[in-house]
């Protein structure tokens, strides 16, 4: 029987939450046919409507049922910055009133027609961030709570509806340690690249771990087809736990054996994501030690500038790290490359708006005019 009247908002369920099985039961119980939930789930992922009242083929009388049991709007758009270099940052707002950020970010080379030839969404996973590294900005914020299965999937979807070039990647390297919200991730990626929703393949998306070993043996175990990336960014376990006190419970020989794990289970070569400091992790001596790590398994090193997170107000080490000059931060490339490392270096796309690599803390919180 049909609920007489509309329940509190937040008692509702979000349907970004369901997966096409969960659809399916949900329709089976109000006596509809299984056929029901593969529309829905057309409309929701492939045709991206952004209500019910746009699922064309469907009743009135079942679009009223869905709208009185499942609720569309997991976030808001709050604000959104656009870098002189096209990125764009989005500041979202939770049912709660927390926010978060995502970012676009178009690729430096074009295609024959002229259009960026890809277009990466970073998603949040989490409101804050427990990990406290010390070149993150998103650290200062602390831990709030993980996000929802539709938290995470309405990120996508949202920026997408606003976007006129479909997005071609997705990196799971916004706010938060996507390990430390395994199920909800992994939940996330299933819905956004099942065949029936054609948003993402899997080897489009990439999750970026600051080395949970356990969470990278489960996925090793899972055989998830998404891409791994390792935020390393250093290889003596001194230095790596003042960057990442994440290494005290998991230090480089136990990251080292989870990263050979992950490969004879899997076959799937890693990302080493690698940020150069002045002084600190920039010299020969470093290059080799990580040019031995990346050849344990088939891997490439994308290779980061640090950028500044002065506008957190962070102390100590924080506020002591510099980035790598120009001219080192070549040669530290060059080195890596003579020791048979495939480099890739990662640009500052959105610096100017606290939206590179390591910046995300919700610098702006206005709603531009």
């Amino acid at each position: 029987m049909a609920l007489t009247t509309t329940p509190d908002k937040a008692a509702l369920r979000q349907v970004y939450d369901l997966s096409l099985n969960e659809l399916e039961v949900l329709c089976a119980d109000w006596g509809e046919k299984s056929y029901r939930a593969r529309q829905i789930f057309q409309w929701l992922y492939s045709r991206k409507v952004a209500s019910f009242d746009a699922m064309s083929n469907l009743s009135q009388d079942f679009r009223h049922r869905l709208r009185e049991y499942l609720d569309f709007t997991p976030l808001s758009t709050a604000n959104k910055q656009t870098s002189n270099d096209g990125t764009v940052k989005y500041l979202f707002r939770l049912p709660d009133g927390r926010e978060i950020e995502s970012v676009l970010i178009p690729s430096e080379t074009l295609n024959e027609k002229g259009e960026h030839k890809r277009r990466t969404i970073c998603v949040s996973t989490q409101v804050g961030c427990p990990l406290d590294c010390k070149f993150c900005a998103t650290a200062a914020l602390k831990l709030k709570r993980n996000l929802s299965v539709a938290e995470i999937i309405a990120q996508v979807l949202t920026v997408q509806r606003e976007t006129a070039n479909r997005i071609t990647n997705m990196v799971f390297m916004g706010m938060g340690e996507p390990m430390l919200n395994y199920d909800n991730v992994m939940k996330a990626v299933e819905i956004i690249t099942h065949p029936e929703a054609q948003v993402l393949s899997p080897r489009r998306i990439t999750l970026s771990t600051a080395g949970l070993v356990n969470g990278i043996k489960r996925m090793a175990d899972e055989r998830r087809p998404i891409k791994l990336a390792i935020s390393l960014h250093a290889l003596r376990d001194e230095l790596r736990t003042q960057l990442m006190p994440i290494n005290k419970k998991w230090n480089l020989r136990q990251l080292g054996e989870a990263i050979d794990y992950y490969y004879r289970k899997t076959r799937r070569a890693v990302t080493y994501e690698y940020i150069l400091f002045k002084d600190l992790n920039d010299s020969y001596q470093d290059a080799v030690r990580l040019a031995r790590m990346a050849r344990r398994v088939p891997s490439k090193v994308n290779v980061i500038p640090f950028h500044s997170i002065e506008f957190t107000g962070r102390d100590g080490l924080s506020r002591q790290l510099q980035p790598t000059g120009s001219d080192d931060f070549h040669r530290f490339i060059a080195q890596l490359r003579s020791l048979d490392v495939t480099v890739m270096i990662r640009s500052s796309s959105g610096k100017d708006i606290q939206a590179a690599c390591g910046q995300l803390a919700l610098a702006s919180r206005r709603v531009d005019g």
